[in-house]
Protein backbone atom coordinates (compact mmCIF):
# COMPACT_ATOMS: atom_id res chain seq x y z
CA UNK A 1 0.00 0.00 0.00
CA UNK A 2 2.85 2.64 0.56
CA UNK A 3 3.93 1.98 -3.19
CA UNK A 4 0.46 2.83 -4.11
CA UNK A 5 0.51 6.05 -2.11
CA UNK A 6 3.86 7.25 -3.22
CA UNK A 7 2.73 6.87 -6.97
CA UNK A 8 -0.45 8.80 -6.48
CA UNK A 9 1.66 11.64 -4.63
CA UNK A 10 4.17 10.69 -7.33
CA UNK A 11 1.17 11.09 -10.48
CA UNK A 12 -0.17 14.45 -9.37
CA UNK A 13 2.66 15.93 -8.97
CA UNK A 14 4.23 14.28 -12.40
CA UNK A 15 0.98 15.35 -14.12
CA UNK A 16 0.99 18.96 -12.82
CA UNK A 17 4.52 19.75 -14.41
CA UNK A 18 3.95 18.14 -17.40
CA UNK A 19 2.21 21.44 -18.71
CA UNK A 20 5.39 22.98 -18.17
CA UNK A 21 7.66 20.42 -19.90
CA UNK A 22 9.50 22.15 -22.68
CA UNK A 23 12.47 21.39 -24.57
CA UNK A 24 14.11 24.14 -23.04
CA UNK A 25 14.03 22.80 -19.91
CA UNK A 26 15.67 19.92 -21.00
CA UNK A 27 18.28 20.88 -23.23
CA UNK A 28 20.95 21.14 -20.63
CA UNK A 29 20.62 17.35 -19.75
CA UNK A 30 19.89 16.49 -23.19
CA UNK A 31 22.33 18.48 -24.98
CA UNK A 32 22.66 16.22 -28.01
CA UNK A 33 19.22 15.82 -28.96
CA UNK A 34 17.59 17.20 -31.75
CA UNK A 35 13.97 18.57 -30.28
CA UNK A 36 13.01 20.16 -33.23
CA UNK A 37 12.25 16.63 -34.89
CA UNK A 38 9.14 14.64 -32.85
CA UNK A 39 5.75 12.34 -34.04
CA UNK A 40 4.62 13.31 -30.24
CA UNK A 41 1.35 15.67 -30.73
CA UNK A 42 2.15 17.84 -27.80
CA UNK A 43 5.27 17.52 -24.92
CA UNK A 44 3.02 17.64 -22.60
CA UNK A 45 2.52 13.71 -23.37
CA UNK A 46 5.93 12.80 -21.57
CA UNK A 47 6.36 13.63 -18.01
CA UNK A 48 8.81 12.50 -15.37
CA UNK A 49 8.60 8.87 -14.45
CA UNK A 50 10.79 10.02 -10.90
CA UNK A 51 14.07 8.69 -11.51
CA UNK A 52 16.10 11.67 -13.77
CA UNK A 53 18.25 10.13 -17.20
CA UNK A 54 19.99 7.11 -16.44
CA UNK A 55 18.71 6.83 -12.22
CA UNK A 56 17.54 3.41 -13.77
CA UNK A 57 20.86 2.05 -15.13
CA UNK A 58 20.39 0.12 -18.40
CA UNK A 59 22.80 -2.70 -18.77
CA UNK A 60 25.26 -3.29 -20.80
CA UNK A 61 27.67 -6.62 -21.77
CA UNK A 62 26.35 -8.69 -19.06
CA UNK A 63 27.78 -11.86 -17.53
CA UNK A 64 25.85 -15.30 -18.18
CA UNK A 65 26.44 -17.88 -16.23
CA UNK A 66 25.29 -22.20 -17.21
CA UNK A 67 22.15 -23.00 -15.88
CA UNK A 68 23.23 -25.67 -14.11
CA UNK A 69 25.06 -23.47 -12.06
CA UNK A 70 21.73 -21.02 -11.05
CA UNK A 71 20.43 -21.48 -7.45
CA UNK A 72 19.44 -17.86 -6.46
CA UNK A 73 15.79 -17.65 -8.95
CA UNK A 74 12.58 -19.47 -8.09
CA UNK A 75 11.19 -21.98 -10.48
CA UNK A 76 8.10 -19.75 -10.99
CA UNK A 77 10.07 -16.86 -11.24
CA UNK A 78 9.51 -15.00 -14.99
CA UNK A 79 12.54 -14.52 -17.16
CA UNK A 80 12.76 -13.19 -20.67
CA UNK A 81 13.44 -15.72 -23.36
CA UNK A 82 15.79 -15.16 -26.35
CA UNK A 83 16.33 -18.48 -28.72
CA UNK A 84 18.43 -17.85 -31.90
CA UNK A 85 21.01 -20.09 -34.06
CA UNK A 86 20.23 -22.72 -31.98
CA UNK A 87 21.11 -21.11 -28.63
CA UNK A 88 19.18 -20.21 -25.55
CA UNK A 89 19.73 -17.02 -22.95
CA UNK A 90 17.71 -16.17 -19.85
CA UNK A 91 17.11 -12.71 -19.26
CA UNK A 92 15.64 -12.98 -15.25
CA UNK A 93 13.13 -10.35 -14.72
CA UNK A 94 14.15 -10.36 -10.90
CA UNK A 95 17.20 -7.78 -12.65
CA UNK A 96 14.87 -6.65 -15.62
CA UNK A 97 12.77 -4.74 -12.63
CA UNK A 98 15.64 -2.81 -11.06
CA UNK A 99 17.36 -2.39 -15.07
CA UNK A 100 14.59 -2.21 -17.51
CA UNK A 101 17.24 -2.46 -20.13
CA UNK A 102 19.85 -5.27 -21.10
CA UNK A 103 22.30 -4.24 -23.89
CA UNK A 104 23.92 -7.39 -24.76
CA UNK A 105 25.22 -9.20 -28.18
CA UNK A 106 23.76 -12.81 -29.13
CA UNK A 107 24.14 -15.20 -31.83
CA UNK A 108 26.09 -12.06 -33.65
CA UNK A 109 23.06 -9.83 -33.25
CA UNK A 110 22.72 -6.94 -31.28
CA UNK A 111 20.19 -6.84 -29.00
CA UNK A 112 17.96 -4.86 -26.25
CA UNK A 113 15.98 -7.05 -24.25
CA UNK A 114 13.54 -4.76 -22.27
CA UNK A 115 10.72 -4.75 -19.60
CA UNK A 116 8.62 -2.13 -18.33
CA UNK A 117 6.80 -2.81 -15.28
CA UNK A 118 4.34 0.23 -15.37
CA UNK A 119 2.77 -1.80 -18.56
CA UNK A 120 3.86 -5.54 -17.93
CA UNK A 121 5.93 -5.24 -21.43
CA UNK A 122 8.34 -7.05 -22.17
CA UNK A 123 9.99 -6.88 -25.63
CA UNK A 124 13.55 -7.95 -26.93
CA UNK A 125 14.82 -5.84 -30.11
CA UNK A 126 17.69 -5.38 -33.10
CA UNK A 127 19.93 -2.63 -31.76
CA UNK A 128 21.25 -2.29 -35.17
CA UNK A 129 19.70 0.84 -37.34
CA UNK A 130 20.62 3.12 -40.07
CA UNK A 131 24.07 0.93 -40.55
CA UNK A 132 25.60 1.73 -36.64
CA UNK A 133 24.70 -0.15 -33.38
CA UNK A 134 22.72 1.97 -31.03
CA UNK A 135 23.42 1.37 -26.93
CA UNK A 136 19.82 1.96 -25.23
CA UNK A 137 19.72 4.17 -21.29
CA UNK A 138 16.46 4.69 -19.77
CA UNK A 139 15.60 8.49 -20.07
CA UNK A 140 13.45 8.56 -16.79
CA UNK A 141 10.86 9.74 -18.72
CA UNK A 142 7.38 7.86 -19.69
CA UNK A 143 4.98 8.32 -22.42
CA UNK A 144 1.23 6.51 -21.07
CA UNK A 145 3.15 5.45 -18.61
CA UNK A 146 5.68 3.50 -20.76
CA UNK A 147 9.15 3.79 -20.91
CA UNK A 148 10.67 6.23 -23.03
CA UNK A 149 14.41 4.95 -23.95
CA UNK A 150 16.92 6.51 -25.32
CA UNK A 151 19.61 5.88 -27.36
CA UNK A 152 23.41 7.27 -26.55
CA UNK A 153 24.86 7.62 -29.95
CA UNK A 154 21.94 10.32 -31.00
CA UNK A 155 20.14 10.69 -27.78
CA UNK A 156 17.26 10.33 -29.53
CA UNK A 157 14.29 8.94 -27.31
CA UNK A 158 12.22 5.72 -28.17
CA UNK A 159 9.32 4.36 -27.38
CA UNK A 160 9.57 1.39 -25.66
CA UNK A 161 5.81 0.01 -26.29
CA UNK A 162 6.18 0.05 -29.96
CA UNK A 163 9.85 0.23 -30.53
CA UNK A 164 9.55 3.40 -32.53
CA UNK A 165 11.85 7.01 -32.53
CA UNK A 166 9.51 9.79 -31.12
CA UNK A 167 12.10 12.50 -30.64
CA UNK A 168 15.65 13.06 -32.00
CA UNK A 169 16.96 12.22 -35.17
CA UNK A 170 15.59 8.94 -35.54
CA UNK A 171 12.02 10.23 -34.81
CA UNK A 172 9.96 7.86 -37.18
CA UNK A 173 12.18 5.05 -37.03
CA UNK A 174 11.32 1.30 -36.29
CA UNK A 175 13.18 -1.14 -34.14
CA UNK A 176 13.28 -4.75 -35.46
CA UNK A 177 11.24 -6.55 -33.01
CA UNK A 178 12.51 -10.35 -31.68
CA UNK A 179 10.65 -13.11 -31.27
CA UNK A 180 11.24 -13.27 -27.20
CA UNK A 181 8.56 -14.46 -24.69
CA UNK A 182 8.23 -14.22 -21.15
CA UNK A 183 7.81 -17.86 -19.19
CA UNK A 184 8.91 -19.51 -15.45
CA UNK A 185 12.65 -19.82 -14.68
CA UNK A 186 11.37 -24.07 -14.69
CA UNK A 187 9.95 -24.21 -18.09
CA UNK A 188 13.65 -22.66 -19.41
CA UNK A 189 15.46 -24.74 -17.44
CA UNK A 190 13.64 -28.01 -18.91
CA UNK A 191 13.70 -26.62 -22.17
CA UNK A 192 17.38 -25.54 -22.26
CA UNK A 193 19.20 -27.38 -20.18
CA UNK A 194 22.53 -26.33 -21.80
CA UNK A 195 21.48 -22.84 -21.74
CA UNK A 196 22.69 -19.41 -20.48
CA UNK A 197 21.20 -17.37 -17.54
CA UNK A 198 22.72 -13.78 -17.15
CA UNK A 199 24.04 -13.54 -13.91
CA UNK A 200 23.50 -11.07 -11.12
CA UNK A 201 24.53 -7.64 -12.17
CA UNK A 202 26.98 -5.91 -9.59
CA UNK A 203 24.68 -3.16 -8.30
CA UNK A 204 23.46 -3.01 -4.84
CA UNK A 205 19.56 -3.78 -5.44
CA UNK A 206 17.49 -6.38 -3.63
CA UNK A 207 16.77 -8.29 -6.38
CA UNK A 208 14.50 -10.52 -6.61
CA UNK A 209 11.95 -7.94 -4.49
CA UNK A 210 9.21 -6.49 -6.03
CA UNK A 211 8.97 -2.81 -5.84
CA UNK A 212 5.39 -2.56 -7.24
CA UNK A 213 3.85 -4.84 -4.57
CA UNK A 214 0.24 -5.02 -5.68
CA UNK A 215 0.45 -3.17 -8.87
CA UNK A 216 -1.23 -5.31 -11.08
CA UNK A 217 -4.42 -5.67 -8.84
CA UNK A 218 -4.79 -2.02 -8.82
CA UNK A 219 -8.05 -0.48 -9.70
CA UNK A 220 -6.04 1.85 -12.60
CA UNK A 221 -3.01 2.28 -13.89
CA UNK A 222 -0.18 5.02 -12.21
CA UNK A 223 0.98 7.87 -14.11
CA UNK A 224 -1.47 7.55 -16.90
CA UNK A 225 -4.78 10.05 -17.62
CA UNK A 226 -5.50 8.87 -21.00
CA UNK A 227 -8.12 7.43 -22.02
CA UNK A 228 -9.37 3.63 -20.81
CA UNK A 229 -9.65 0.38 -22.84
CA UNK A 230 -13.37 -0.13 -24.22
CA UNK A 231 -15.57 -2.97 -23.99
CA UNK A 232 -15.65 -3.16 -20.17
CA UNK A 233 -12.00 -4.15 -20.33
CA UNK A 234 -10.13 -4.11 -16.49
CA UNK A 235 -6.87 -1.53 -17.69
CA UNK A 236 -4.40 -3.64 -16.10
CA UNK A 237 -5.83 -7.20 -17.70
CA UNK A 238 -2.61 -8.68 -19.41
CA UNK A 239 -3.67 -8.92 -23.08
CA UNK A 240 -1.42 -10.70 -25.85
CA UNK A 241 -0.91 -8.26 -28.63
CA UNK A 242 0.51 -9.21 -31.93
CA UNK A 243 0.70 -6.24 -34.10
CA UNK A 244 -1.89 -4.15 -34.09
CA UNK A 245 -4.15 -6.79 -32.48
CA UNK A 246 -4.73 -7.76 -28.45
CA UNK A 247 -6.60 -10.70 -27.36
CA UNK A 248 -7.54 -10.82 -23.57
CA UNK A 249 -6.44 -13.48 -21.07
CA UNK A 250 -9.82 -14.65 -20.67
CA UNK A 251 -9.73 -16.17 -24.14
CA UNK A 252 -7.11 -18.41 -23.26
CA UNK A 253 -8.85 -20.39 -20.73
CA UNK A 254 -9.43 -23.18 -22.77
CA UNK A 255 -5.40 -22.95 -23.19
CA UNK A 256 -4.97 -22.46 -27.03
CA UNK A 257 -6.53 -19.88 -29.78
CA UNK A 258 -6.13 -20.65 -33.37
CA UNK A 259 -6.87 -17.18 -35.24
CA UNK A 260 -5.85 -15.15 -38.17
CA UNK A 261 -2.76 -17.95 -39.14
CA UNK A 262 -1.38 -18.17 -35.16
CA UNK A 263 -1.33 -20.64 -32.46
CA UNK A 264 -1.73 -18.61 -29.12
CA UNK A 265 -0.92 -20.97 -26.00
CA UNK A 266 -0.96 -20.67 -22.45
CA UNK A 267 -0.05 -22.71 -19.68
CA UNK A 268 0.28 -22.23 -15.92
CA UNK A 269 3.10 -21.90 -13.83
CA UNK A 270 4.69 -18.38 -14.04
CA UNK A 271 4.45 -15.67 -11.33
CA UNK A 272 3.68 -12.24 -11.56
CA UNK A 273 6.16 -10.01 -11.33
CA UNK A 274 3.95 -7.38 -9.94
CA UNK A 275 2.11 -8.82 -6.93
CA UNK A 276 3.93 -10.23 -4.17
CA UNK A 277 6.92 -8.25 -2.36
CA UNK A 278 9.03 -11.25 -3.49
CA UNK A 279 8.42 -12.41 -7.32
CA UNK A 280 9.30 -15.90 -6.99
CA UNK A 281 5.44 -15.88 -4.59
CA UNK A 282 3.92 -13.75 -7.32
CA UNK A 283 -0.25 -15.00 -8.41
CA UNK A 284 0.14 -17.54 -11.01
CA UNK A 285 -0.79 -15.62 -14.22
CA UNK A 286 1.04 -18.76 -17.21
CA UNK A 287 3.26 -18.25 -19.75
CA UNK A 288 1.98 -17.15 -23.27
CA UNK A 289 3.89 -18.19 -26.96
CA UNK A 290 2.86 -17.34 -29.84
CA UNK A 291 3.95 -19.24 -33.13
CA UNK A 292 2.69 -19.48 -36.82
CA UNK A 293 1.06 -22.11 -38.59
CA UNK A 294 4.84 -23.55 -38.96
CA UNK A 295 5.89 -23.42 -35.46
CA UNK A 296 7.84 -20.48 -35.90
CA UNK A 297 8.04 -17.84 -32.76
CA UNK A 298 5.81 -14.59 -33.65
CA UNK A 299 7.24 -11.29 -31.80
CA UNK A 300 4.69 -10.16 -29.19
CA UNK A 301 4.16 -8.56 -26.23
CA UNK A 302 1.89 -9.63 -23.38
CA UNK A 303 1.12 -5.98 -21.63
CA UNK A 304 -2.06 -4.75 -19.78
CA UNK A 305 -4.83 -3.67 -21.59
CA UNK A 306 -5.01 0.21 -21.10
CA UNK A 307 -1.00 0.55 -23.18
CA UNK A 308 -2.48 -1.43 -25.70
CA UNK A 309 -5.35 1.27 -26.34
CA UNK A 310 -3.21 3.94 -25.78
CA UNK A 311 -0.86 3.02 -28.38
CA UNK A 312 -3.13 1.40 -30.53
CA UNK A 313 -6.26 3.26 -30.37
CA UNK A 314 -7.74 2.17 -33.17
CA UNK A 315 -6.39 -1.47 -33.04
CA UNK A 316 -8.44 -4.53 -32.99
CA UNK A 317 -9.92 -6.18 -29.79
CA UNK A 318 -9.90 -10.10 -30.02
CA UNK A 319 -12.58 -10.73 -28.21
CA UNK A 320 -14.46 -13.65 -29.20
CA UNK A 321 -14.12 -15.82 -32.51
Amino acid sequence: MRFIKNLTILLAVSLATAAFATPDRWQSEWKQTNFDKRSIGDWSEIISGGPPKDGIPALVDPDFIAVSDERRIGDREPVITLEMAGQARAYPVRYLTWHEIVNDEFAGVPVAVTFCPLCNSGLSFDRRVRGQVLTFGVSGKLRNSDMVMYDRETESWWQQAIGEGIVGDMTGVELVQLPSWMESWAEFKARNPGGLVMDQPDYRRNYGRNPYVGYDSSDKPFLYNGEMPPHGIDPLARVVRVSDRAWPFERLASGEIREVGMVISWQAGQASALDSSRISEGRDVGTVRVRDAEGRDVPHDVMFAFAFHAFWPEGRWMLSN
